[in-house]
């Protein structure tokens, strides 16, 4: 059995954002914008990195329905894409909570920065690890070395514990 290694902790931080508080989550990956694109937005890549799958493709504002999955359970979460700007720029509510995906040419890649705006900045640490896992997968999948998503409380097998313990210390965050 091969031991999942999730690497080495990415580049957060946590600001405040009128009475709530947006991660910012920094990673490198070694594909062009496009490509990662693609998998922010087409709904068959959707499905096979993030902890949701999606009804439609998200590279067009307008509503959709993202579907959390946690093991046999699955709950709907009704969205609403903000904005929609190839390749660079992807927005949109999830629940309470907003994403932005900004895309940058980096070097032969790009450079990745989710900003996850939630109600409480003890949620940080653990969005962060959940995001960190997830793009881990999602690395993978561009690189054609795909891997089963890794969602819910199937993540602390993956070494969730640890990233979110990880970037607790990190953001200064105490667990909870």
């Amino acid at each position: 059995m091969t031991v999942f290694d999730p690497g080495p902790l990415e580049q957060v931080d946590c600001v405040r954002d009128d009475e709530r508080w947006t991660l910012v989550f920094i990673r490198d990956l070694r594909h062009a914008p496009e490509k990662v694109w693609a998998a922010l937005t087409d709904p068959g890549q959707v499905g096979q990195w993030a902890p949701y799958t999606a009804d439609r493709d998200l590279g067009r504002s307008g509503d959709v329905t993202l579907t959390m999955i946690d093991g046999e359970a699955s709950t709907e979460i009704a969205a609403t894409v903000i904005r929609a700007e190839r390749p660079t720029l992807l927005e949109y509510t999830w629940g309470t909570d907003l994403l932005r995906w900004e895309l940058a040419p980096a070097g032969v890649g790009t450079r990745l920065t989710l900003r996850h705006t939630v109600q409480d900045r003890e949620l940080a640490p653990k969005v962060a690890a959940g995001w960190h896992l997830c793009l881990v997968v999602a690395d993978r999948l561009l690189a054609g070395e795909p891997i089963p998503p890794i969602r819910g409380m199937a993540a602390k097998e993956y070494g969730w514990d640890r990233l979110n313990e990880g970037y607790a210390e990190k953001l200064d965050i105490p667990l909870t």
